[in-house]
């Protein structure tokens, strides 16, 4: 039977992160796969929980997590409802976040141990998720999904000098309309740690086998930056999806209870990846 155990532990600056882990019970030391979320992602977003079950009815264990200042509370997991919390947002943050996951996974306090973990990053999460992979061996694999290939790519170069000035910039949520605040202290994270926070840098010492997958139909991160993140480790194998838009097809809310067509060759061809 599937099963999913939730959990939630502190995350950077003591801010709650939730935290669920869905498994066939009759594999409960199956291998797991740790999932990194985007800009304005949370881990039900979507089509994110049958993602997870699809994992673990093909013998996975599927870990998804809410980064600690992605906006969604414990209280409100569906929704941006604390707005300071994303305005404070770093890449260093989420890096910390991250290690937390993998520490909670790999230690074996709350479910049975890790012996080395799988991770997926979408978009931005796909970029925390390479610089995390260039730092810890007990990531064994790595599926990027339609991950950005530098931080700074995610606005235009020309607001920051307003961005620094005000002190904060606003990014548009097309989908609730919400004005996002962020602080440029992210633009102070990204100056003060120019070569650990560089993806391409991070990319090229990448050791362990690393999947790259892009849609060709991708607007909102262009195919492009796959493109480089392949030209900076050619070690890692590259499969542009025919047809896959930056979601593969999943929306928020998702009315149904298949994944889409090109979710499900998402997750074939990361699982056949991963079972090798």
């Amino acid at each position: 039977m599937i099963r999913k155990d939730n959990f939630t532990l502190p995350g950077a600056k003591g801010r709650p992160m939730l935290i669920d882990v869905t498994y066939d019970d009759v594999f409960k030391n199956a291998p797991l796969v740790i999932f990194a979320h985007g800009f304005k992602g949370f881990k039900d977003w979507g089509t994110h929980d049958l993602l997870a079950r699809y994992f673990a009815e093909k013998g996975f264990r599927f870990l998804k997590f809410n980064f600690s200042h992605n906006g969604t509370t414990p209280a409100n997991p569906l929704d941006f409802a604390d707005l300071t919390a994303f305005a404070d947002n770093t890449i260093s943050i989420e890096l910390e976040d991250l290690d937390t996951i993998i520490d909670f996974a790999c230690s074996g306090a709350s479910m049975p141990v890790a012996n080395g973990v799988y991770l997926i990053g979408h978009s931005m999460g796909g970029g925390v998720s390479i610089i995390k992979t260039a730092e810890d061996a007990r990531i064994k694999k790595l599926v990027s999904m339609a991950s950005i290939s530098g931080f700074r790519n995610l606005w235009p170069k020309q607001i920051e000098q307003q961005w620094r000035l005000q002190s904060v910039f606003y990014f548009e949520n097309k989908r609730t309309g919400q004005q996002m605040p962020v602080k440029s202290t992210l633009l102070d994270d990204l100056d003060s740690h120019p070569l650990r926070l560089d993806i391409l840098m991070q990319a090229a010492k990448i050791a362990q086998p690393w999947l790259i997958i892009h849609g060709d139909a991708d607007p909102t991160v262009p195919v492009s930056h796959s493109e480089q993140l392949h030209e900076a480790n050619p070690a890692a194998e590259y499969i542009v999806q025919k047809g896959a838009d930056h979601t593969f097809g999943g929306e928020h809310p998702f009315a149904g209870d298949v994944l889409p067509a090109s979710l499900i060759e998402f997750c074939d061809t990361a699982i056949s990846f991963l079972s090798k």
